[in-house]
């Protein structure tokens, strides 16, 4: 058993001093360029040495409008809006999640990056089934901004169509 243990570590340290080995000399710019298509080169961490946080050079999504009132509905319709929004950052947004509090709910979203200045779309679906009374329902949209949430709202009334 120790010798397998062994072994696995000698195959790590070989690995990790490989690895190493094989930057050493590249510029970071080098390296960047071999990864221009990678998600990774687009997300960063805004959060600098000291702490603070970096909110000037994020991508910024602004939205046309962020609540969507559909009025008053019958129940059992399915309500679809689409959010517009363009990316007002500096750089390009990529939009990790978009997802409600229930499952009546849901939203699709662009999965490629936007680019600044670039528009894109948050579509949702409200399944008014079983939700009779006032609702509002919110999207809560993960990506690379700050703050890193941004929430939307579908808003209005389902009327009871069985009594």
């Amino acid at each position: 058993m120790r010798i397998i243990l062994l072994g696995m570590l000698v195959l790590v340290l070989a690995t990790a001093c490989q690895e190493e080995s094989l930057n050493s000399g590249k510029s970071i710019q080098e390296i960047k360029a071999g990864n221009q298509n990678k998600f990774s080169e687009i997300i960063r961490n805004p959060v600098n040495v000291d702490g603070s946080q970096d909110t000037i050079n994020v991508a910024k999504m602004e939205f046309e409008n962020r609540y969507h009132n559909f009025d008053t509905v019958n129940e059992g319709d399915k309500v679809r809006h689409v959010f517009k929004f363009t990316n007002t950052g500096k750089v390009s947004l990529l939009i990790a999640d978009a997802r409600s509090t229930c499952g009546c709910t849901v939203p699709s979203y662009p999965k490629t990056p936007i680019a600044p200045g670039d528009s894109g779309e948050i579509k949702v679906v409200f399944d008014t089934k079983t939700k009779a009374g006032p609702q509002s329902k919110p999207v809560s949209i993960t990506a690379n901004t700050y703050p890193k949430i941004t929430t939307i709202y579908m808003n209005g009334t389902v009327e009871n169509t069985q009594n």
